[in-house]
């Protein structure tokens, strides 16, 4: 059994994380676990910069291999934006239900079909050596005026699946995992672990 740093304070994170890690020969801890109270500052201009960051920071720090994921939502016609800036997007203690209407200004008289947007996720497994790899997930959608269910959180309300016809915090939690940009990036870490290189201290 093998180490595994998660890079959150979340516990909630922690468990969907070890639900879908689950039987793999890892033991996920979080940052609280060993006692690490630093942030890494988010410098990337990309999602897999900043999961990138926080991964080889982290790995290095505890000397343990170290997972730690970037998301954000990206809308078309804003260029990108929020983007990278997603959680700090009009100022980090801003409430999301108050930066909907800012968005919302900001796509005044874009046509509803033309409001295109995706959530992305880029999850980095590190080694403390510097060796690491990333995968990533997205899910594609429009931002729907006004918003619309109360299972998400920060912009689900916001983001229709059209297929669906469906706000992400519309559909149930157990579906929503399946589908999810942090869902599917997080099976493809999965399947990472799955063949990842033993560690030169681990027995042949």
């Amino acid at each position: 059994m093998r180490a595994l740093l998660v890079a959150t304070t979340n516990r909630h994170k922690l468990e969907e994380y070890r639900a879908i890690f689950a039987n793999l020969p890892y033991e996920l801890l979080s940052l609280n676990d060993l006692h690490i109270d630093f942030d890494v500052e988010e410098t990337g201009t990309t999602f897999q910069e900043n999961a990138e960051l926080k991964a080889l920071a982290y790995a290095r720090a505890s000397g343990t291999l170290s997972l730690a994921d970037d998301s954000g939502l990206e809308i078309d016609a804003l260029g990108g934006a929020p983007g990278v800036y997603s959680a700090r997007f009009a100022g980090v203690d801003t409430p999301y239900e108050k930066r909907f209407p800012i968005l919302f200004d900001r796509l005044r008289g874009v046509p509803p079909e033309k409001r295109t947007a995706r959530f992305t996720c880029v999850i980095t497994i590190a080694e403390p050596s510097g060796y690491h790899q990333s995968v990533e997930g997205s899910i594609e959608g429009l931002i729907t005026d006004p918003p619309r269910g109360t299972n998400g959180f920060g912009y689900d309300p916001i983001f229709l699946v059209p297929e669906l016809g469906k706000t992400t915090a519309e559909i149930e939690p157990e579906h929503k995992n399946s589908i999810s940009h942090r869902g599917q990036a997080a099976l493809k870490a999965r399947a990472l672990l799955e063949h990842w290189p033993p560690s030169p201290s681990s027995p042949k």
